[in-house]
């Protein structure tokens, strides 16, 4: 078929797809944690998410572990997942607070972040099509959450302060890709989360139940699949580009939350989502013919 062969000769349209891939997984979980609401303390559950995920992927740990790591992977590894453990505790108490579009909208202030620590520590270059298909995505989120209409409350401010740490830990992934598998770094960072979870999980800790503990481990499998995904997309392609392709996952979220969580609508989220996927189809565009250009 077409589609697939141009695909497969083109690394940029390859990360392009696996990001997609990834917002629908990442909203597949965001909606499993909505749905268990607060019943489960947030860093417990986020624990026995991280629990399952290393269970999940430890056998392709011990099958692709290197015979010796660099001390600077080390140090990646671990910085990751002490940004990423906070990241992650205070997303799962946002979600269980906040409308699943609100979560998602907010935490695009993180491609912001990310694009600028990229062009200051990775060295990628900020082009006019990227820096206009960011801000067109960041305009479209601010839209949508009209701040100074409406009084900030912990879910937001939790949401708020979790973007800039999964920014850091998106760099720090993608610096780990020029000498990591994917798998390794999909593997390390479940490790490292759900070790430095331990001591908030056990000060927090309520039994959840069987049905509790079920809905936790498809999270987990929608997540790392979803990691795994984010890596495959960010070995493929710049960080700039595959970026803006993550505000796709805000126009799941609204569909989800008002389909499934009844989350009503306003005109204010519908113009967001709309500037969100034009972004998203114009940078995309643009990648792929340059990108062709570049083959000729």
């Amino acid at each position: 078929m077409p589609l697939i062969s141009t695909i497969r000769g083109n690394l940029v349209l390859q990360g392009v797809c696996w990001m997609v891939l990834a917002t629908l997984l990442f909203v597949a979980m965001t909606s499993v944690i909505r749905y268990l609401g607060s019943n489960i303390p947030s860093l417990e559950a986020a624990f026995i998410r991280y629990l399952f995920g290393t269970l999940m992927t430890l056998p392709l740990l011990i099958r692709h572990w290197p015979k010796s790591m660099s001390p600077l992977t080390v140090k990646l590894y671990t910085a990751r997942s002490i940004v990423h453990t906070i990241g992650v505790g205070l997303w799962f108490y946002a979600m269980a607070r906040i409308p699943v579009a609100e979560v998602t909208a907010i935490g695009y202030a993180s491609p912001i972040f990310t694009a600028i620590g990229a062009a200051l520590f990775l060295g990628e270059k900020l082009r006019a099509r990227r820096i206009l298909g960011i801000v067109l995505g960041f305009i479209g989120t601010v839209i949508i959450l009209r701040p100074g209409f409406q009084e900030l409350n912990l879910g937001q401010i939790a949401q708020l302060c979790a973007t800039p740490l999964f920014a850091a830990s998106f760099l720090i992934a993608k610096k780990l890709t020029d000498t990591e598998s994917s798998i390794m770094i999909v593997g390390m960072v479940s490790v490292g989360c759900t070790i430095a979870m331990i001591p908030g999980a056990i000060l927090q800790w309520q039994t959840p139940t069987i049905e509790e503990l079920m809905w936790l481990f498809l999270t987990a499998f929608f997540a790392t699949t979803g990691h795994y995904a984010i890596t495959r997309a960010l070995k493929a392609a710049p960080i700039t580009v595959t970026q803006p392709i993550g505000f796709l996952q805000l126009i799941w979220a609204i569909i989800i939350g008002y389909f499934l969580f009844d989350e009503g609508l306003d005109h204010f989220v519908l113009l967001g989502g709309a500037i969100v996927v034009g972004a998203t189809t114009y940078i995309s565009h643009r990648e792929l013919q340059a990108s062709r250009r570049a083959q000729d």
